[in-house]
């Protein structure tokens, strides 16, 4: 099944549930609720569908699980999304923080011809600007192992290769030039501290613990 022949809605849910996946160990309808903004009915009417369709086993209080064809749509769409971002920064000098938003409104319109020449045109890149791995096209895709920023040791350095896709946070690491390519070091880390302090180009920034947790580095 295209994407293209479902509801942009199912599109929505089936990406959201496969980026769940990487994220938790289950993937439940509260969870869900809370990644779409919708109410949890809501969630399980749509989960309903979805299994009729074949594309998400959904058993109660055990969550829900991708088919092999949902999951074969969802990185469909993570592909489109992800090569769409790259193409409005790079090509349009749209700013990362940006990004996001329309590439969430173009994902569902994108043509297999018009996402091939996005893809030659940017020379067949490997991960968007946040640092994310966009699937190529037989829709394989690599999972980096990498490490949070908060758990370096003081004096250790490493470079930035994942940020937040978060416009708040983006635009705050933007503005710091903290973005994936940047080197840092950890300068200051205790246990107690909701600050961390880490260096970048000869210069000190204080960064809040729980947002260098979603930095990744290596």
């Amino acid at each position: 099944m295209r994407p293209e022949l479902l509801s942009d809605a199912i599109q929505d849910y089936l990406k959201e549930i496969y980026k769940l996946a990487g994220e938790v160990d289950r993937v439940t309808t509260n969870a869900v609720a809370r990644r779409m903004g919708v109410s949890a009915p809501s969630v399980t009417s749509m989960l309903k569908k979805l299994a009729a369709l074949g594309l998400v086993v959904h058993e109660p209080y055990r969550g829900a699980t991708l088919t092999a064809g949902g999951e074969q749509i969802a990185v469909e769409i993570v592909r489109h999304h992800r090569l769409l971002e790259l193409y409005l920064m790079q090509t349009l000098g749209m700013s990362i923080e940006h990004v996001h938003a329309e590439a969430d409104r173009l994902e569902h319109a994108l043509s297999e011809e018009l996402e091939a020449r996005i893809d030659a045109a940017l020379g067949f890149p490997t991960h968007d600007p946040h640092g994310d791995p966009i699937p190529d096209a037989e829709l394989r895709i690599d999972q980096p192992s990498l490490r949070a920023l908060d758990a370096l040791r003081p004096g250790e350095r490493a470079t930035i290769r994942r940020v937040p896709d978060d416009a708040d946070a983006l635009r705050l690491l933007s503005g710091l030039d903290l973005l994936p390519g940047s080197e840092v070091e950890l300068r200051e880390s205790a246990a107690a501290d909701d600050v961390l302090m880490v260096a970048s180009g000869g210069v000190e920034h204080a960064i809040e613990r729980e947002l260098a947790g979603r930095i990744g580095v290596s």
